[in-house]
């Protein structure tokens, strides 16, 4: 059974930050995450098939801009769900966007991402990136009955992120972490090595 974000068990995790620096991806422009995950993507791209590269579209996330996320969706499955309560749209919205607490990518733990030729030519993975369950009929899921291309690209893209050390949110093929919450719950750690993090000084503009 899939673990959601809002789940309590990820919330009751303890997070000793290592005070690892949000950095610049060298691959990614305008794209930071920490230090300890960036050497792991590096890791992952070095183990990914020849002609073949990550695309990350998007890391570290502001509180406030993960806040107006979770709006947008909770308004939008009100309106699908209208006998829900707030517990019930809580799970259905952490499907797709971490609660606040414990959202990866605030913490810079986290990247969504995808597979791309070196010419750039993204590769078929089901779905678009930031597909919701809605919109795609649940083939965001990792596991979902996709098409044998589809199924093919995902297995590459989790075969080089997973022998790096990140874990993927089964809800969202494209989103995989480390050091946050739920990364310390998946892989057995004793705590999260990375809590929220603010954008330094140098890398607002």
């Amino acid at each position: 059974m899939t673990i959601l974000l809002a789940d309590p068990v990820v919330r009751a995790v303890r997070v000793l930050d290592n005070g690892d620096p949000l950095v610049p991806l060298d691959f990614a422009p305008g794209v930071l995450v920490r230090e300890g995950l960036a050497r792991r993507l590096d890791v992952a791209r070095a183990l990914l098939p020849s002609g073949v590269d990550l695309r990350v579209v998007e890391g570290h996330r502001s509180a406030a801009d993960q806040s107006a996320i979770i709006e947008r969706y909770t308004a939008e499955l009100r309106e699908l769900h209208p006998a829900a309560d707030a517990v019930e749209l809580d799970r259905l919205s952490s499907r797709f966007v971490a609660p606040l607490a414990v959202a990866p990518h605030v913490a810079g733990a986290a990247v969504d991402l995808t597979l791309v030729t070196t010419s750039g030519v993204e590769l078929w993975m089901g779905t678009e990136v930031d597909a919701t369950p809605e919109e795609s009929d649940g083939a965001c899921f990792f596991a979902a009955p996709v098409d044998a291309e589809a199924r093919r690209n995902r297995t590459v893209l989790a075969d080089a992120l997973s022998s790096a050390g990140l874990v993927n949110y089964p809800t969202e093929w494209w989103h995989w972490s480390y050091g946050d919450r739920y990364w310390a719950l998946l892989s057995g750690a004793d705590n999260a090595v990375y809590g929220p993090v603010e954008v330094p000084a140098w890398a607002r503009s």
